[in-house]
């Protein structure tokens, strides 16, 4: 069997492995996956050609040695100065789940400290060494219960970190993040207050761009195609005004700019709604990085001070301020 192929055939092997000892792989890329597992198997010491009861406890390799035995004996050309990956992706949730330590031998080795070695657990590499016996799925069912299964508890952290929002009678749960976190805060605070008994028709998870869509609604109105890259954050609709607004989560980039105004305004020219743009912050701090890019005739929301309202707008609100005015018309 060519070498190629008995390399490919011990990356999938591992996977498989790292998979049923609970490392969560849904979420990486292909090379992500490759690299993890070569990194995994020199830790392990092994190498095309070995049988997984070769696989050592006793290999201590610096992150530059990771790379070096990955280079010579599985196939990768990574450069010497790209180990702090090693620390920081290839090997992080192997350790992160108990199968590899990272500070073999010194426990009280610094993250930087260039001494410090990673190595199998010894635990791994006795149940390595049963991997195609009849006695593998058994011992990994104990291995499991001793340890614990990395991707199940990590599961259950991102449960516990989901946002919750309802809309209407709609229960919906946001993946964790300050992204998500300022979403709820303007269907919560600042469309009950600004929006004119507005009701959200979209709004988009990190993770599922369409997770609360109402396009029979947005129809009505004209609204431009929903498959589109361009849409917003979250878009709800005033019947009382007729107003749309097109609100954009600013968490780390996109406020409504001159020319994403321009480009919303292109896109929704057959919209019969008037429209009203808002670029949200959850701080002050955080429009301040984005002021500058904030185009005229549009809205600033900031959730810490979510009674009041910045207005890009020339002169359309200038004038004095009776105390009982509100702050948005």
């Amino acid at each position: 069997m060519a070498r190629r192929d008995r390399l490919s055939i011990l990356v999938d092997d591992t996977l498989l492995i790292l998979a049923e000892l609970g490392i969560p792989l849904d979420a990486l890329s292909p090379r992500r996956k490759t690299k993890m597992a070569k990194a995994f198997l020199a830790v392990a010491g092994m190498k095309p050609g070995m049988k997984w009861t070769e696989a050592r406890s006793d290999n201590r390799l610096r992150s530059r040695d990771v790379i070096r035995w990955m280079n010579e004996h599985l196939g990768e050309e990574i450069s010497s100065g790209s180990y702090d990956d090693i620390r920081r992706k290839d090997l992080l949730l192997p350790v992160e789940a108990g199968l590899v330590h990272k500070s073999a031998g010194n426990d009280a080795a610094a993250t930087n400290d260039g001494t410090r070695t990673y190595a199998l657990s010894p635990a791994t590499a006795a149940i390595l060494h049963l991997f195609g016996s009849p006695a593998w799925a058994v011992a990994v069912r104990e291995f499991l219960a001793e340890s614990g299964n990395l991707a199940e508890q990590l599961k259950k952290l991102r449960v516990q970190r989901l946002v919750p929002i309802t809309i209407g009678d709609t229960e919906l749960q946001f993946g964790p993040g300050e992204h998500n976190q300022l979403q709820k805060a303007i269907i919560e605070l600042f469309l009950p207050q600004f929006g004119h008994g507005a009701e959200v028709l979209y709004v988009g998870d990190t993770e599922d761009k369409l997770l609360y869509l109402q396009k029979d609604r947005l129809a009505t109105i004209g609204f431009f195609e929903l498959s589109h890259e361009k849409l917003p954050d979250v878009i709800a609709y005033s019947h009382a005004k007729n107003w749309l607004f097109l609100i954009e989560a600013v968490h780390s980039a996109n406020p409504i700019s001159e020319l994403r105004k321009r480009v919303l305004d292109q896109l929704t020219s057959s919209c019969t709604a008037d429209l009203v743009y808002v670029s949200a912050f959850l701080d002050r701090a955080a429009f301040r990085r984005f002021a500058k890019e904030i185009a005229w005739e549009t809205e600033v929301w900031i959730a810490e001070s979510p009674h009041h309202l910045i207005h890009f707008n020339g002169d359309k609100f200038l004038g004095p301020h009776l105390p009982s005015e509100p702050s948005f018309h």
